[in-house]
């Protein structure tokens, strides 16, 4: 390599060297960090916790603090370790979980522990107002809580977020659990929902075409089941058609036809939710003696 070359590069090294160099600056802390505490569940068969260990660190690693009860995530397969290493402070006094500003929970809460709250505290959980106890809510009036109800949050395409997830979990869920029943596992009629080359398929009568009734039928169709869908509304029916992408039998809810889908199937998926009050009643006791022995009915009711 020539002199001069070599002359060239030793000018753009002496550059570089001259530049400024990056240092860390002094970070303060924030003003705006939340204080979040997440109580153990004590609604019976509530397994679930409202936060996972990696949202914990989400919002551990953006300033926040996050306080949880000691156990709060064992029935959801998550140990205190699991979340301790993400930064959260595990305490075991319940009541010092209610010291925070933010309280996360998934059932409504209780009475006493609206009790252990504080005035002005911000509540995220399922509310239920359709079954919520007056005095539940005149408690929380009087702390004056601001409580922000999972089943009404809305996205920006105006879909109930939180309850749609819920819809999906629990229609794939369903399915799965009734796979379990219809086998001999549990004394069942000793079948495979899905469809062997050579035998009928089990069939499956979904009623309601919501989110529950579409990813019922999605799992139920995907193991080779037979499907039949009825709902009372034709738009609802047409757009299961059209998520699905396939063409399965669907029927508006006509009694004689639904009576007879109901004496010859295998699995009754109820997932009807109402828009008001509690789901209507669409199946007698009388239709459900007219079913086949063994038969499994499973009635979906989420928050």
């Amino acid at each position: 390599m020539s002199s001069k070359m070599m002359g060239g590069f030793s000018e753009i090294a002496q550059q570089a060297m001259m530049q400024p160099q990056e240092a860390l600056a002094a970070t303060k802390p924030k003003k705006n960090n939340l204080y979040i505490g997440i109580p153990k569940e004590t609604s019976f068969q509530e397994n679930r916790i409202a936060l996972t260990p990696l949202s914990v660190a989400l919002l551990v690693n953006n300033g926040h603090r996050v306080v949880i009860e000691s156990g709060a995530g064992l029935a959801a397969n998550f140990s205190d370790i699991n979340f301790s290493e993400q930064g959260a402070q595990i305490v075991y006094d319940t009541k010092e979980v209610y010291h925070a500003d933010i309280i996360i929970k998934i059932a409504p809460p209780t009475k006493e522990e609206i009790e252990m709250m504080k005035n002005g505290q911000i509540l995220f959980s399922a509310l239920q107002m359709a079954t919520m106890n007056k005095e539940h809510v005149l408690a929380l009036m009087a702390k004056k809580i601001t409580a922000l109800a999972f089943e009404y949050l809305r996205d920006d395409g105006n879909v109930l977020s939180v309850v749609r997830a819920m819809s999906e979990i629990v229609g794939a869920t369903s399915i799965l659990i009734a796979a379990e029943y219809v086998s001999n596992v549990f004394g069942g009629k000793g079948l495979m929902l899905g469809g062997v080359t050579g035998v009928p398929p089990t069939e499956i009568v979904i009623l309601g075409a919501g989110t529950v009734g579409e990813y019922a039928a999605r799992t139920a169709i995907g193991l080779g089941a037979e499907v039949k869908v009825f709902d009372s509304s034709l738009y609802r029916l047409r757009r299961l058609q059209n998520n699905i992408g396939n063409r399965i039998f669907t029927s508006v809810m006509q009694p004689i036809v639904l009576e007879k889908a109901l004496t010859t199937c295998d699995v009754v998926i109820g997932a009807i939710r109402a828009d008001h009050g509690r789901s209507p009643c669409v199946v007698s006791e009388e239709t459900v003696s007219k079913m086949k022995p063994n038969s499994v009915v499973i009635d979906v009711s989420i928050d």
